[in-house]
């Protein structure tokens, strides 16, 4: 009898194909294949995924689940409400572990800024939490006065032409 791989391979294995289905490109709408074939992520996350495994009659079932629950919800909007400038970042302010998050933890340094910093390197439901809050998959995220600012691309643009002064100078005033 075969064994079967562990859960989260074949977690990993579905999410992957569930995934992909989701990105298949529409036919032209003259096509006799058009119609509906992309699936939301809503649709994703409420149905379960089937996977198959090589033994017949056996297959698995799992639910995706959302890792922003309503308590992290909550918290998250609690650290972002009361700090001006918080920056979610792989690493800390003295000891950044990511080009890009060291690259906005400088260019806030040299703006004088006073700003908090969390490691989402130290909490994988944070990490993953804060990616769903934002809606913007890679860290860092920098927010100010409350609001999601952007990435580490979005910041060094700001900062070269001089909004990102002028958006903390506003803040620090309110």
């Amino acid at each position: 009898m075969a064994s079967l791989a562990p859960l989260s391979s074949w977690t990993a294995i579905g999410v992957t194909r569930a995934l992909a289905a989701a990105r298949r490109v529409q036919p032209p709408a003259n096509s006799f294949l058009a119609g509906p074939r992309r699936r939301d992520v809503a649709t994703l996350v409420s149905q379960p995924l089937r996977f198959r495994s090589k033994s017949p009659g056996t297959s698995l079932s799992a639910r995706c689940f959302s890792a922003l629950s309503p308590e992290m919800k909550s918290t998250i909007d609690k650290v972002v409400q009361s700090h001006k400038v918080v920056l979610f970042m792989k690493g800390t302010k003295d000891f950044p572990q990511c080009g890009f998050s060291n690259t906005v933890v400088q260019i806030l340094k040299s703006l004088n800024v006073p700003f908090e910093t969390l490691n989402i390197l130290e909490n994988d439901m944070l990490r993953q939490g804060m990616k769903e809050y934002s809606s913007w998959p890679t860290f860092p995220q920098l927010y100010i006065d409350g609001e999601f600012f952007g990435g580490c691309d979005i910041t060094i643009e700001a900062y070269k032409n001089g909004q990102l002064q002028e958006l903390i100078e506003k803040a620090m005033c309110s």
